[in-house]
């Protein structure tokens, strides 16, 4: 398996702070965003390469920050510069997905994650439920929130937790389900990138292919047990950053 790590995007929500650096190196609880994914990822014995897919801005940034990292984690990483440079010509995450399987000929299982998440649940056992069913999964939590759900995808489950409705960030969600950031698509799949983007799918957000994959694939839900930690600006930053220092007092 690999662990494919959605780093390209430009997160001008958090400018000035990301103009001139990128968000997954951002310090939080005394170590980069990108450090607390890097944690996880060397708990799963099943992976055996991370590639991070960033942008031509960003990509010394990264470069240098990975220079040390294979022999802290023993993981191989290799950052992947999807050549663009402003938020007007970026590839999207979907786009980034299909560029990272092309620019390294990925023929494994990949798990997919987003750069500026903090995972409060256990990858290895979202690993461990795909193995043991081994179609795409996408990871999703209980939200009542009816207002975050607009921002979020919306998910309808049968009782098995197969994925029946997907809605991206919807004006009126369909159910209580938020989808995460996180997916894992087995090697039979990954030609479907390509096919979706040919077919003019939207490139951006990953929930999107979501949404179209599963009209056509089998695609379950993992319930993950804890939370996320998403950093989308300087709110949620600071949020992140308090929630790490409560508990270290």
């Amino acid at each position: 398996m690999k662990a494919l790590i959605l780093a390209a995007g430009y997160a001008t929500r958090l400018y000035p702070l990301t103009k001139n650096f990128p968000k997954p190196l951002l310090k939080v609880g005394g170590k980069t965003i990108l450090d607390h994914l890097l944690e996880q990822i060397k708990a799963i014995a099943d992976i055996d390469g991370v590639y991070v897919v960033t942008n031509r801005r960003f990509y010394r940034h990264f470069a240098d920050w990975t220079c040390d990292k294979a022999v802290q984690t023993g993981v191989r990483i290799e950052i992947l510069d999807d050549g663009t440079t402003s938020n007007d010509n970026r590839l999207g995450a979907v786009g980034d997905i299909q560029f990272a399987i092309e620019a390294r000929d990925i023929a494994d299982d990949v798990l997919v994650l987003a750069a500026d998440n903090i995972l409060l649940f256990s990858l290895p056992k979202l690993v461990n439920t795909f193995k043991s069913n081994p179609v795409s999964h996408i990871a999703v939590r209980h939200n009542p929130d009816y207002e975050d759900r607009k921002r979020r995808g919306n998910v309808q489950l049968d009782k098995d937790n197969r994925v029946l409705q997907f809605i991206e960030k919807p004006d009126r969600p369909i159910s209580e389900w938020s989808a995460l950031p996180v997916y894992i698509y087995p090697t039979s799949i990954l030609l479907r990138f390509e096919e979706y983007i040919a077919n003019g799918g939207n490139p951006d957000a990953p929930g999107h292919f979501v949404a179209w994959l599963h009209t056509c694939e089998t695609v379950y839900a993992y319930d993950i047990e804890g939370g996320v930690l998403d950093i989308g600006n300087r709110e949620s930053l600071a949020e992140a950053r308090a929630f790490f220092q409560s508990r270290d007092i």
